[in-house]
């Protein structure tokens, strides 16, 4: 049997998402690792594009910023964030990654405070390009361990739009028709969203997971299907890419 651990799992998953010839924007750590992974695997004709500017780069080590130079390493184009998101607007990126502390049952996203706005227990960063790139990329994942504290019945602050409240509110704010969240992947299992009232839905169980820890880590009720799959577990040959390749150092996946 092979061994891995839950963000060799999540990343794995991630990288399966992305198809050949797709053009995705990503962070660094997770959304960086599950790119690169998925170019040495089954989609090497991915587009890789960093929102500091680098468009396209030939990624030999990975980046610990978006804006580090081996983000542009013989890349098609080193530009700026500005044109980055002029090219979401124009319907060019296929997949954005983000993340937050807080996630709701219609993929909204919290990056700013935990409590009162003015008085708030926690401030984070904010948005950066996450509101933007939620509103104008087609589809929007994110990569996050599971538990009450993150999946919450309603996030104390809007930082990113995800379906809003659900249906088709996202579309009566003007934001872009079929674009929006498409799949959160936990340690726990794999979600989408309902076709119809965009609630947050169980794609797929992790090996060892079950019903149960669903439940017992999301605040809001999470809708599962009376059919369901479960999640192929890392290849040998994944993950022995995703640890000598693309993260040799165990900066993101650790050491297991």
């Amino acid at each position: 049997m092979i061994k891995y651990n839950n963000m060799e799992l999540m990343i794995t998953i991630a990288a399966r998402q992305l198809e050949d010839g797709a053009v995705v924007l990503v962070g660094t750590g997770v959304p960086c690792a599950a790119a690169m992974l998925a170019q040495l695997t089954s989609s090497p004709n991915l587009t890789i594009m960093f929102e500091a500017g680098g468009i396209a780069p030939l990624l030999q080590t990975m980046p610990i910023s978006v804006g580090d130079s081996r983000t542009t390493y013989k890349a098609i184009k080193a530009t700026t964030m500005a044109e980055i998101m002029e090219l979401c607007q124009a319907g060019i990126v296929d997949y954005c990654f983000l993340g937050g502390a807080q996630i709701d049952r219609y993929g909204n996203l919290n990056s700013t405070v935990i409590g009162d706005y003015k008085k708030p227990k926690t401030r984070f960063p904010g948005s950066g390009g996450a509101n933007d790139l939620a509103s104008l990329c087609w589809r929007t994942m994110v990569v996050t361990p599971q538990n009450k504290k993150r999946f919450v019945n309603k996030i104390d602050f809007v930082t990113t739009p995800g379906y809003l409240e659900g249906g088709n509110s996202r579309e009566k704010v003007g934001l872009p028709k079929n674009t929006g969240p498409y799949k959160v992947i936990t340690d726990i299992g794999v979600y989408g969203y309902h076709p119809e009232t965009k609630q947050m839905m169980l794609l797929s169980l992790h090996p060892g997971a079950t019903i149960d820890n669903v439940k017992d880590n999301t605040e809001f009720e999470m809708i599962i299907p009376d059919k369901y799959e479960t999640t192929k577990e890392p290849t040998e040959e994944e993950l022995t890419i995703l640890r000598e390749k693309v993260d040799p150092n165990k900066v993101i996946i650790g050491r297991s």
